[in-house]
C-alpha cells in the first residue's frame, strides 16, 4: 500500500513511517502542503493529512483531491476538535478523524478499515488479470504483459474507477502527476494500453475521456 502522509511534526511522524513501515506500506512524507499538492496524483492508496501545516493547510488539500479522485480514502489526523471544523472535514470528504494524541495502532486499524485493498487481483475481460500490488498483467494464458510506466498509471487509474468515466483532465494529472499535455498524448497512450488488453475493455466517451470494463 501506497500512502501520502501530510504531517509538519517531525517527532509523530517519524513514529507513523517506522511503524506503517514494519507492515511493508510506502510511505511518502511531506511536510508543506504544497509539495503534497504537487503529488497527490501519484498513485496512492490512502492519503493522511494533518490539519495545521505550512503552506496549504490539509482540509485545503483534502478538497483539491476531490476534486479529481472521490474514491482514494483520506484520514484526518488533528489536535483540532472544534465541531465545525470536523463537520467541515467530513463535508469535504475525509473517511475519518483521528484526534491528537493518539495510539499508532488507532491508525493502524484505520488504515485497515478504509485503506486496505480489498482485493489483490482485478479479473478483466477474457481471462485477463491484474495484480495491483505487484502492477503486473497477465493474459489468458498467465503470461505477463510488460507495461511502460504510465500505461500502469492508466490502469491503476481505471481500476480506481471501473465502469466510471476518466475524464482527459483526471488522466492528465494522475498520470502526468501534475504536468501538462495534451489529449492527442493522451488518445495515444490510451491507444497503446487498448492493444495490450482484450478489446472493448477501454471505451471512448467521446469528447470526455475513457471507461474500463471488466465484465
Amino acid at each position: 500500500m501506497k500512502i501520502l502522509l501530510l504531517e509538519d511534526n517531525k517527532r509523530l511522524s517519524k513514529l507513523i513511517i517506522e511503524a506503517l513501515s514494519e507492515k511493508n506500506y510506502k510511505i511518502d512524507w511531506f511536510e508543506d502542503g504544497r509539495h503534497a499538492l504537487s503529488a497527490v496524483y501519484d498513485g496512492y492508496d490512502c492519503f493522511i493529512l494533518d490539519i495545521n501545516v505550512p503552506g496549504i493547510d490539509g482540509l485545503s488539500l483534502l478538497k483539491e483531491i476531490r476534486v479529481m479522485d472521490e474514491k482514494t480514502p483520506a484520514i484526518i489526523i488533528s489536535a483540532n476538535v472544534e465541531l465545525e471544523t470536523i463537520k467541515d472535514a467530513y463535508t469535504n470528504g475525509c473517511d475519518e478523524y483521528l484526534k491528537k494524541p493518539f495510539y499508532i495502532y488507532e491508525l493502524e486499524l484505520k488504515l485497515d478499515k478504509f485503506c486496505k485493498k480489498e482485493k489483490e487481483v482485478i479479473n478483466l475481460l477474457e481471462n485477463y488479470t491484474y495484480n495491483i500490488s505487484s502492477e503486473l498483467l497477465y493474459d489468458e494464458n498467465n503470461q505477463e504483459i510488460k507495461l511502460a510506466k504510465k500505461e500502469i498509471l492508466l490502469l491503476n487509474l481505471f481500476i480506481k474507477n471501473i465502469d466510471k468515466i476518466v475524464t482527459f483532465e483526471h488522466i492528465e494529472q494522475y498520470v502526468w502527476e501534475g504536468d501538462l499535455t495534451t489529449n492527442e498524448s493522451i488518445r495515444t497512450l490510451v491507444k497503446r494500453l487498448r492493444k495490450k488488453l482484450p478489446k472493448d475493455t477501454i471505451s471512448s466517451q467521446i469528447g470526455i475521456g475513457y471507461k474500463l470494463h471488466i465484465s
